[in-house]
C-alpha cells in the first residue's frame, strides 16, 4: 500500500519547508518533492496549458510559471481549472515514488505544500513547518521579490498557517534563526526514531 511509512512535510508558502527538507535529507531521510513533480507535470502538459490559458503562457515547450501563477492567483476559477488538470497527474507520480520507498520500510517525507487544502493524500502523519503570518509575508516578499499585495494573494490561497499548526502530528517552529530550526529538526528526528524503536 502506498504511503504506509510516509510523513507529509507541509506548512505555508515561505515558512521554510525546503530548508527542513534539506536538513532531513542530510540525516538520511528520503524526500518526495511534490513541487518538483508538479513542475515536470506542468511542462509535460504545456500544450493543454496553451489551450486552457493561451499561447502566451508557453515558451519553447515550457510553461512560464511566474506568468501563469500571477493569472491563477488572481482568478479562483482559473486556479481551479489548473488544479483539476494537474492534481490527478501529480498524485499518480507521487504514489509511484511512494510505493518504492514504502518497500524500504523506513519513514520518509512527502513534501506537499497544499496537503490540507486538497485533502487528496491518505497520509496519516503530518510535519508542519510554522512561522508567524508576519514572518511568512516578509520572507515571501524577500525571497521571490513580490510586492505585499501579490505575496498576500499567494498566502491567502492557502489555509491559514495557524490552522495547519493545529492539525500537525509533528510541529517544527521556524520563528527563530537557522540554529533553532536545526535543533527543532533534530528534536523531531529523535521523536521519529523513538517511535520506530517502540514499533519493533
Amino acid at each position: 500500500m502506498a504511503f504506509e511509512h510516509a510523513i507529509v512535510l507541509t506548512g505555508g508558502i515561505a515558512t521554510g519547508k525546503s530548508t527542513v527538507a534539506k536538513i532531513f535529507a542530510a540525516r538520511g531521510f528520503e524526500i518526495i518533492d511534490a513541487d518538483r513533480i508538479a513542475h515536470e507535470v506542468l511542462d509535460a502538459q504545456h500544450e493543454r496549458i496553451a489551450e486552457l490559458f493561451g499561447e502566451g503562457f508557453v515558451r519553447e515547450g515550457k510553461v512560464d510559471r511566474k506568468a501563469l501563477g500571477a493569472l491563477v492567483f488572481a482568478d479562483e476559477g482559473k486556479r481551479r481549472a489548473l488544479e483539476a488538470l494537474l492534481h490527478p497527474l501529480i498524485y499518480r507520480e507521487i504514489e509511484k515514488e511512494a510505493q518504492k520507498l514504502d518497500a524500504l520500510g523506513k519513514p520518509y517525507l512527502v513534501d506537499i505544500p497544499l496537503f490540507f487544502e486538497t485533502n487528496r493524500y491518505p497520509i496519516r502523519r503530518s510535519l508542519v513547518v510554522y512561522t508567524t503570518k508576519a514572518q511568512q509575508l516578509e520572507r515571501l516578499m524577500q525571497r521571490d521579490g513580490y510586492d505585499a499585495q501579490n505575496a498576500q494573494q499567494r498566502i491567502d490561497a492557502q489555509l491559514p498557517i495557524d490552522e495547519k499548526r493545529d492539525r500537525a502530528t509533528y510541529l517544527i517552529d521556524n520563528t527563530g534563526d537557522l540554529a533553532q530550526l536545526r535543533a527543532e529538526c533534530e528534536r523531531v528526528i529523535g521523536e521519529l526514531g523513538s517511535e520506530a524503536a517502540s514499533e519493533e
